[in-house]
């Protein structure tokens, strides 16, 4: 092997057995639905063995849920919400809730006959997910008041206000779509957000 190759070779990351499973699953929900995603199908397409998918996770259940929080974790990845001012904030804030509304397994699962599966995850209960978005938001929060550009108030009460804006935001564009095109949607979400963290 060539000293060229040997270094490409060493800077690509292999991808962990987890990362293998929650990939084949993605790819079956966003193919296939989540109807026809089974546990047997995830392990083939994985190249591994039913035993190690379980060893990990009961079902295909526990396995959508772990690709969720990994998937809506992932949609922080460079995007710092520890800014000072609000508009700031409040500008990373939609950017993520885009990367939400068009992300191709949470669109599969929110728009899907299993729709009620993401809803449990997202709506019903307060996840790994959720607790990192409410974490970074508080961040965000905090960051702003000691600027002076947020209002005064529990940073984690507001962050969790923020979280439910957003987040039924995202869940109900496709039904105002033809209301709100995408600026408007963009511009009118900001400008909620803007007025309930106005000082």
């Amino acid at each position: 092997m060539s000293s060229s190759n040997a270094e490409s070779s060493a800077m690509q990351t292999p991808r962990s057995t987890d990362d293998a499973i929650l990939d084949a699953a993605a790819e079956l929900i966003v193919h296939l639905g989540v109807r026809r995603t089974q546990l047997a199908e995830i392990a083939r397409r994985a190249g591994v063995s039913r035993p190690t998918v379980y060893r990990r996770w009961p079902d295909v259940k526990a396995v959508i849920g772990a690709l969720l929080t990994r998937e809506i974790l992932a949609t922080l990845d460079g995007v710092a919400l520890d800014v000072r001012d609000r508009e700031t904030v409040v500008e990373r804030v939609v950017e993520v809730a885009v990367r939400l509304r068009d992300h191709p397994v949470l669109g599969a699962l929110l728009h899907s006959a299993d729709s009620d599966l993401l809803l449990e995850y997202v709506v019903e209960r307060l996840g790994t997910s959720q607790r990192g978005l409410l974490e970074a938001l508080r961040t965000g929060i905090e960051q702003g008041q000691a600027h002076g550009s947020i209002r005064a108030g529990e940073p984690v009460e507001l962050a969790a206000m923020v979280l439910l804006i957003a987040q039924s935001t995202v869940q109900s564009h496709r039904m105002v779509a033809s209301l709100l095109p995408e600026a408007a949607w963009r511009r009118e979400l900001a400008r909620a957000l803007n007025g309930y963290l106005a000082p």
